[in-house]
């Protein structure tokens, strides 16, 4: 008995090692994830907004061609970008109470409308509704000399808030975030 309870155990032991060591795993993603959080600062753990999205590169591509002007664009690469308020804000003027939302754009040539949506999980915009939309508003574009081959987002402080700046290319995007 104390064989054959032994056995098993070996079986099972074999069973599962062989299980483990072939498991398949991708490759990397051609467009990783990246976060942004307002305070920046990894000291302060008290966020006022998270902003998560995917980092596609232009690799001799245009704005344009990946984020076509007039169009609803899913700000980023593979799942639409998920931005979460800790607390309330006033995003380009209007009021948005806090939660998590999907951030999408609409690229303009002297400014792009973003817009915050309550329908999570989504794949890129294919399957964005406007009657979701919990807030639309226009952000300012400027140009910048230094060209930015991935896709960033960052935030830079201003008084009562911060700017949420969305960089490519030689394309820059501020939208005010006031808390």
């Amino acid at each position: 008995m104390k064989k054959l309870f032994a056995l098993s155990i070996l079986m099972l032991a074999l069973v599962f090692t062989t299980n483990v060591s072939a498991q398949k795993f991708s490759g990397l993603d051609k467009s990783p994830m990246d976060m942004a959080t307002y305070p920046s600062s990894y000291k302060i753990s008290d966020k006022a907004v998270r902003v998560t999205y995917s980092r596609p590169q232009l690799k001799g591509r245009s704005v344009s061609e990946l984020a076509p002007a007039g169009e609803v664009w899913r700000t980023g690469a593979n799942e639409a970008v998920e931005i979460t308020f800790y607390k309330d804000a006033k995003v380009g003027g209007t009021d948005v109470k806090a939660g998590t939302y999907s951030l999408f754009t609409i690229p303009g040539e002297s400014e792009w409308t973003v817009v915050l949506n309550n329908n999570l999980n989504q794949w890129g915009a294919y399957s964005y509704s406007k009657k979701a939309d919990v807030a639309r508003v226009k952000a300012t574009t400027s140009t910048d000399s230094e060209s930015l081959d991935a896709f960033s987002i960052a935030f830079k402080e201003v008084d009562g808030g911060a700017n949420l700046v969305m960089a490519w290319g030689t394309v820059r995007v501020a939208l005010p975030i006031m808390m």
